[in-house]
């Protein structure tokens, strides 16, 4: 399975999509290639923008899926999103490539930004057809149920080692088709954990990262989460989840 992420910082964090392969190899699903096209704060009109990057990939890396993310904080409002958006799903769906919708979070001290994002992003899937990875709408319970699991980086917007597991965990159950329980007991860790230096152009060792093994209680309970929100939104009805 070969699987190319679109988006800005909230895509490439903590090496997310590796970790989503990870997740996929040591679960025993596919095989899984990952490529990513993310830049610090760039916006889906951006990477429209700068569309032979995006077209070349699309047209020849023979992808099986494409994730498709905003920028978050701001969120750009709905009319500088869905139209965006629409044309980069049809031109995946031109190729025969399935596009996924990756489902932003809000900042940390401004919860109320939330809303907006999931009627933005579950009308677009509704209007296009489109798969609907609600990463957002997960953490905020998450975030309401359990506040002793740290979602946020330390600047309030970005995600922690625990929010990019969530991330990719979600993108195992609705991409892979995983049963996220496989995931309980899985050894992940982010020992080699590196983050982007926003101050200067370079990327530097995250001390807060570098060995820092997750709690395998918090993973479970964020897995019974996504289970949950996957079931309610009626996105992923198959056994396991």
């Amino acid at each position: 399975m070969k699987v190319l992420f679109i988006g800005n910082s909230h895509t490439y964090f903590n090496d997310m999509p590796h970790l989503f392969s990870d997740m996929c190899r040591k679960a025993g699903e596919a095989e899984t290639d990952v490529t990513m096209i993310a830049y610090s704060g760039r916006t889906l009109a951006w990477h429209e923008k700068e569309y032979f990057s995006v077209r070349f990939n699309l047209l020849y890396g023979n992808y099986d899926y494409c994730v498709i993310q905003q920028a978050a904080h701001p969120f750009p409002p709905e009319e500088e999103t869905i139209p965006h958006a629409e044309r980069l799903i049809k031109l995946c769906k031109s190729v025969g490539t399935a596009p996924v919708l990756y489902m932003t979070w809000a900042e940390k001290e401004k919860p109320e930004n939330q809303r907006n994002m999931i009627d933005t992003y579950t009308k677009l899937a509704n209007e296009t057809g489109t798969l609907l990875a609600p990463i957002g709408r997960i953490w905020a319970k998450i975030r309401e149920r359990y506040p002793d699991i740290e979602l946020y980086y330390r600047d309030g917007q970005h995600a922690s080692v625990y929010s990019d597991y969530l991330i990719a965990a979600t993108f195992f159950a609705v991409i892979a088709k995983g049963d996220v329980s496989k995931l309980d007991d899985m050894a992940l860790d982010f020992t080699k954990g590196m983050v982007l230096d926003f101050e200067k152009p370079r990327v530097i060792e995250d001390k807060e990262s570098i060995g820092c093994r997750l709690e395998e209680e918090k993973c479970r309970r964020i897995n019974r989460t996504i289970k949950e929100i996957l079931w309610s939104a009626d996105l992923q009805k198959r056994p396991g989840l």
